[in-house]
């Protein structure tokens, strides 16, 4: 046990520095060196011999990391004597939520081959040679139709495949 004091009790400055940097708040910094050391504690045993410095950032970053994953997760918390009422309001998704739905219903209106690569390409990610593999087509043939689907897309959402746009209403002048 003194030991261990003896190699830790040195490093807590250094940890505290550290994790201030990272969390920029000292009372979190705090619990955060806090909950480090906890870890470091129990277990001790599973360390590696010689100095246990990296060990202990090791932990403290990862513990920082848990944490920041944990608040994206959650948002942001604010006291709520602190907060006003724009802290609380959230703008309307509908506009969005229709943009992708008729993002969707455009693509849906793509040749199957083209909306197939283009998914695999901007979608899953996959490059020109693994999309290929995956539709037993050469690659050559992957690039052109990418290159169609684009084009195609494009005009869609635009407004202007087949010629016109299709939500709008041609009107004729009489006289």
């Amino acid at each position: 046990m003194n030991d261990m004091l003896r190699l830790i009790e040195p490093v807590i400055p250094a940890l505290r520095r550290y994790a201030r940097a990272l969390v920029r708040n000292r009372a979190a910094a705090d619990d955060l060196v806090q909950d480090c050391l906890e870890r470091a504690v129990s277990h001790w045993g599973q360390r590696r011999e010689g100095d246990p410095r990296p060990w202990l950032f090791t932990i403290l970053h990862n513990l920082a990391l848990s944490q920041f994953r944990r608040a994206a997760r959650r948002g942001k918390h604010i006291a709520i004597d602190e907060a006003n009422e724009d802290d609380f309001g959230q703008d309307a998704v509908q506009e969005q939520k229709l943009m992708y739905q008729d993002v969707l219903d455009k693509l849906a209106r793509l040749p199957d081959e083209q909306r197939a690569v283009l998914l695999l390409i901007a979608v899953e990610d996959l490059s020109y040679a693994d999309a290929a593999r995956v539709l037993e087509i050469p690659i050559g043939t992957v690039m052109s139709r990418l290159s169609r689907a684009r084009e195609r897309l494009q005009q869609e959402i635009e407004g202007s495949a087949d010629g016109a746009a299709r939500n709008v209403v041609q009107l004729r002048s009489m006289k």
